[in-house]
């Protein structure tokens, strides 16, 4: 059904992540993992249970003067794509559309939410979750040029994971991420164990597959000139644009 559908769309292949696929579809590992694990009991032994150098950066992201908040207001969401946005620019990804965040929140109810680091009024750190079986998947998250030295980052993680076993919560799933990357540093680090993921790939005959791999060297330059866009520019582009990339 997946390959009649993609020849009446003429689209370029079809993925399928995970799960079993015909013979004749051509098989992709090593490229991806996923990482999850168990919650601990209370706060301190969630701290405790980051390896000694990450949670250094935790202690350090504690001892600013940092709020949290957590919520699915307006307020929430503009602080949320704010910091999304200008992530994925520094990284040089188009953005997605912010009705696309606003969807999943109105969709999934009280199953979602955001949770934001502020630094005064200004937000500087900010991811939107899901909730679904007793698992926290941080969905959508970043931070700014000044998460880094705040260590916003570190610190929206952790208050991550302690709001969620506030919520009732055992299991947090980090997510999928490229092999040798640096998400995937950096949830290694955090005492995650990467877990090999599986993809299928198909393409109708006489079509090249679809590469959107952004580690391609054919998308370092585009990757580079996107970094360089003002933030105004990369805001009105990108939506148009990560349509075609997701």
């Amino acid at each position: 059904a997946a390959e009649e559908l993609a020849a009446r769309l003429c689209a370029a292949s079809v993925e399928l992540r995970g799960g079993s696929a015909p013979a004749d579809w051509t098989t992709i590992s090593g490229k991806h993992a996923n990482f999850a694990a168990e919650l601990a009991a209370d706060d301190e032994a969630q701290l405790l249970a980051i390896p000694r150098k990450a949670r250094a950066e935790v202690r350090k992201g504690l001892k600013h003067d940092l709020t949290v908040t957590t919520g699915t207001a307006e307020t929430d969401r503009a602080a949320h794509y704010a910091v999304y946005a200008q992530s994925v620019r520094n990284l040089g990804t188009p953005v997605f559309p912010r009705t696309l965040f606003d969807a999943v929140l109105d969709r999934f109810g009280g199953d979602a939410d955001i949770l934001t680091v502020r630094q005064g009024e200004l937000p500087v750190a900010s991811v939107l979750s899901l909730y679904h079986r007793g698992t926290v998947m941080p969905f959508w998250g970043g931070g700014t040029w000044s998460a880094r030295g705040l260590r916003a980052n570190e610190r929206m993680y952790y208050e991550l994971m302690t709001h969620a076993r506030r919520r009732g919560c055992t299991r947090f799933d980090f997510g999928r991420s490229k092999t040798g990357s640096g998400p995937y540093a950096f949830k290694k680090n955090w005492g995650f164990t990467p877990a090999p993921l599986t993809y299928y790939q198909w393409s109708p005959p006489g079509t090249a597959p679809r590469n959107i791999d952004p580690t391609d060297a054919g998308y370092s330059a585009k990757i580079a000139l996107w970094k360089r866009l003002p933030l105004p520019v990369a805001n009105r582009l990108g939506p148009w644009i990560a349509r075609g990339l997701g």
